[in-house]
């Protein structure tokens, strides 16, 4: 068993270190005081090739989970809010076509997602619909020559910035609750369509919008993968995408560590350093395990899912496990810089914050647990049928 990163995949780390340090460190404080990325900073990822796939004669391919993971962590260690804009055009967006599309919605929607020349959202949760993604009102009827749809999503990340949205809408109101459901790539620029950017503290400089639908029109060829197989096709988007967002949570915590150690080796009271201190010190140490043990679930899992195997329950444990670590490590550096943590514009307000949403994205922990008990479960039926 070999614990070591592929050389090309600490190669591909490093790369994308120094491009983060060029394009991203220098623009940061603008960018949060705009509460906004620009749309340039997608397009130069997407020429830079850093959209989670390549494309070459008409072939698209998607990188590595784990060359992926790695590369979100590096990000969100400097900002988790950067990281999320990233993370929803590949992993929501682009993931989503790439796993349901037609080979000419990924022809027309795709590869200029990745050359970061469409942007790309998801838009699924609504005021009263959540982990129970089945529950969702906005409704689809069916039409001449495709679909109006009428509803609101409530909390959509990336729909200020984004063209298009993937839009999970009750197209069979009477069928079954697993076949009640369908997605549609949606035009956001299309008449009926308004969007409102929410206030948020969180996961900044990103946007949180609310896109309201009414009678929105979309054409037939708009229905992304099959008829009344939404809620199965948002629940895959979702266990895939829950392992760059560890990543991401991961990323946060490292992030937040760094800048608490680094404060409390310069920082004194009562005439010492504060890590010189066994209390801090001990801290220090616990924390740094849990997050390498994190990281090792994050690990596994991207190993799984490019092995081909199944990787939901290791995606859940992941997802769980660097949550839990980033919001103790978060508070915990926040709290050795006493109060100057509480400013806004210190580099540590954001960390507490953000790991924070980190918990609410693809899945609450409590959804997580339920995962991975469930997993847990169907492993010890496996065992005893194996031992019968």
């Amino acid at each position: 068993m070999d614990f070591l990163l592929p050389h090309d995949v600490q190669k591909d780390r490093d790369r994308f270190v120094q491009f983060l340090q060029h394009h991203v460190k220098p623009n940061l404080h603008q960018w949060y005081r705009d509460e906004a990325v620009p749309r340039s900073f997608i397009e130069l990822m997407g020429r830079e090739g850093w959209l989670g796939f390549s494309s070459s004669g008409g072939h698209i391919e998607e990188h590595a989970a784990l060359t992926q993971a790695i590369r979100v962590e590096e990000l969100a260690r400097i900002s988790p809010g950067v990281a999320v804009v990233v993370l929803v055009q590949i992993s929501l967006g682009a993931k989503g076509v790439w796993l349901f599309g037609s080979e000419s919605q990924k022809h027309s929607l795709l590869e200029p997602a990745i050359r970061g020349d469409l942007l790309l959202c998801l838009g699924n949760t609504e005021p009263t619909a959540g982990s129970d993604v089945a529950s969702i009102a906005t409704r689809a009827d069916k039409v001449d020559g495709g679909w109006r749809l009428n509803g609101t999503k409530a909390y959509s990340t990336n729909a200020a910035l984004s063209d298009r949205a993937l839009i999970t809408a009750v197209s069979d109101p009477e069928a079954t609750r697993n076949r009640r459901l369908s997605m549609f790539v949606v035009d956001l620029s299309a008449e009926g369509i308004k969007r409102k950017k929410l206030h948020k503290a969180v996961w900044i400089p990103s946007d949180l919008t609310r896109i309201q639908l009414d009678n929105v029109f979309v054409p037939d060829e708009a229905l992304l993968g099959d008829r009344g197989r939404g809620l199965q096709q948002v629940l895959e988007i979702f266990a895939n995408s829950r392992l760059p967002i560890s990543a991401m949570t991961l990323g946060n915590a490292v992030g937040a560590f760094e800048l608490g150690v680094d404060h409390a080796e310069k920082r004194r009271a009562f005439g010492s350093p504060i890590l010189s201190f066994q209390a801090k010190s001990f801290e220090a140490a616990d924390l740094y395990s849990r997050m390498e043990a994190a990281r090792l679930m994050v690990y596994k899992a991207c190993w799984a899912r490019d092995q081909g195997l199944d990787f939901q329950l290791e995606a859940s444990m992941a997802k769980y496990l660097t949550v839990q670590i980033a919001r103790e490590v978060s508070t915990w550096a926040a709290d050795l810089f006493g109060a100057a943590s509480v400013v806004h514009e210190h580099p540590v307000h954001k960390f507490p914050l953000d790991a924070w949403a980190s918990s609410l994205g693809e899945g609450t922990q409590d959804i997580q647990k339920l995962i991975i008990f469930r997993g847990l479960t169907q492993l010890r039926k496996v065992a005893e049928s194996d031992m019968s």
